[in-house]
């Protein structure tokens, strides 16, 4: 862990789940552990998540490890008052699943002061890796807006 980085709350796996409304509630998108040094997930996929053959819409696995880099980028910057925001999000899909469950962990590549780089995978129930990904971040100071209107600092959400 880097130095200048405060000690995580010991609930902060709670507080993710707790504030992760909008589309991270809709996908039913679970935060299981977060530090500094990785952000793990679990989401149980069914139909809602498909394409038009059955198999778990690429998006799903793009939109999780989006989640996931975000979230540790976010861990990063939340002592400042600061957020992030995806720039950019590279997912290669390896292998079509159905259903069942799906994990996911990401780690930091880059943690600097104005951009992130995270990278992760996730896995089906058999530990077989679905998708790897890497997504870009930039970091917004306190104050900075996006289309219009403040970023809230910390955990909060409009």
């Amino acid at each position: 862990m880097r130095p200048d980085l405060p000690p995580l709350p010991e609930d902060i796996v709670a507080t993710l789940n707790a504030n992760r409304g909008g589309f991270n509630a809709l996908i039913d998108l679970e935060i299981t552990a977060a530090s500094y040094a990785s952000v793990s997930a679990r989401m149980a996929v069914g139909p809602k998540h498909a394409q038009p053959y059955g198999l778990i819409h690429g998006g799903v696995h793009a939109a999780i490890l989006e989640t996931l880099c975000s979230t540790g980028a976010a861990l990063h910057v939340l002592h400042l008052g600061h957020g992030v925001v995806g720039l950019e999000n590279h997912t290669s899909f390896l292998r079509a699943a159905r259903g069942g469950v799906v994990t996911a962990t990401v780690t930091p590549l880059t943690t600097g002061r104005r951009s992130h780089v995270w990278r992760g995978d996730v896995l089906d129930e058999d530990g077989r890796v679905l998708a790897t990904g890497q997504v870009r971040l930039m970091v917004l100071t306190t104050g900075a807006s996006v289309a219009g209107e403040a970023i809230p600092s910390g955990l909060e959400r409009p």
